[in-house]
């Protein structure tokens, strides 16, 4: 059983209307899943919130990292740890990089997990300041 022959103008226009009863499909039922998100989200409050941007224009970089070295005074050199996915392969790719922050109170200490956050210019080096400890090492 099958279809008798089309010319191709028939097959064009038979398409067309298949995709145009597809579309109109997928719009009603999309319109009836908004309908219950906003039913169920109604009743829970909000969806969940982003969160706030790490940096843009006028709010500086924080950074999470390990210190490394605090023999400088009033300076720490801090490992910043980055794992990221591999664009093309999707290997989780480690990589590191250094940097010296400012601590005013020499409070950190090697092996310390800390805050840093961007700022002004302070030596050749220093572009970072301690914002605070979060973890003390054992």
């Amino acid at each position: 059983m099958s279809s008798p022959a089309q010319t191709p103008e028939e097959r064009a226009a038979d398409r067309l209307a298949r995709r145009k009863a597809n579309a109109a499909s997928r719009r009603r039922w999309r319109l009836k899943q908004r309908a219950k998100r906003q039913a169920a989200g109604g009743e829970r409050g909000p969806a969940r919130q982003e969160p706030t941007a790490g940096h843009g224009p006028g709010r500086p970089r924080v950074r999470r990292g390990l210190v490394v070295s605090d023999k400088a005074d009033k300076t720490i050199t801090v490992r910043i740890d980055v794992a990221r996915k591999h664009r093309t392969y999707g290997k989780v790719v480690r990589s590191s990089s250094t940097l010296h922050a400012h601590d005013e109170q020499n409070q950190a200490h090697a092996g310390d997990t800390v805050r840093v956050v961007e700022s002004r210019p302070l030596s050749a080096t220093k572009r970072w300041r301690l914002e605070e400890v979060l973890e003390r090492a054992r």
